[in-house]
């Protein structure tokens, strides 16, 4: 515990960039999302076609080889390629580390989303769209106006435990150049090697003071859902 309190800046730091890179590589994730599952179920074929395609290649590629692909491993070279300002923001310095963490997690975590956003819209019932085309609404104000809105309310829930994992998976950020919780823990545990299950402890409790809200919003999401119906 005394390495906990005596580290206590350092720890703040890891939990503030494991929240930085959790909200906003969430916040891209479900955008491109989104995105990805209009392609799915778009009427233009080479759209669909390459929707599948990346649903299926990225969703089935270990994010640590997201994370190589994307040149994480190679600092240097990513130093040069896409340099960045060392700012520091709420206590998180930005480096290429970070970026490439919320990089990689927005484009792997997108693929979760897309077949959550997906499934809604095929819940939503087939004269609901064939309704809004016989109105003379194009395919794109059909998805947008008609569908989305209705298939986001059986959703949430869902997104939110995909958004629960996407959280747990910052942990892979710090096996490259990223100060998150994780990184921080090896730190600590390197310094201080009778205080190891202490340390982790406390890693763990940062994250679960961030996932169980969600969770917990999850569950009350899914009886009010259930209760519309």
């Amino acid at each position: 515990m005394g390495a906990l309190v005596a580290n206590a800046d350092l720890l703040w730091q890891g939990f503030a960039a494991t929240l930085m890179i959790s909200v906003v590589a969430g916040i891209l994730a479900f955008v491109w999302g989104v995105v990805l599952a209009g392609f799915r179920v778009s009427p233009i074929g080479p759209l669909r076609t390459f929707g599948t395609a990346y649903i299926n290649v990225v969703r089935n590629t270990p994010l640590t080889l997201v994370f190589l692909f994307l040149g994480g491993s190679t600092s240097a070279l990513v130093g040069i390629v896409v340099p960045v300002s060392r700012d520091t923001y709420f206590g998180v310095t930005i480096n290429n580390g970070i970026v490439f963490a919320i990089v990689a997690l927005s484009l792997y975590t997108a693929t979760f989303v897309c077949e959550v956003v997906r499934s809604g819209i095929n819940s939503v019932g087939v004269g609901q769209a064939e309704a809004a085309r016989s109105m003379g609404l194009t395919f794109g104000q059909t998805l947008t106006q008609v569908v989305l809105p209705q298939a986001f309310r059986s959703v949430v829930p869902p997104l939110i435990n995909v958004f629960v994992a996407h959280i747990k998976n910052t942990s892979v950020a710090a096996g490259f150049a990223a100060t998150e919780l994780v990184a921080v823990a090896n730190r600590l545990s390197n310094a201080n090697p009778g205080d190891v299950f202490v340390i982790f402890m406390g890693i763990g409790v940062a994250y679960l003071v961030i996932t169980v809200p969600l969770s917990i919003a999850a569950e009350q999401l899914e009886k009010k859902v259930a209760v519309a119906r």
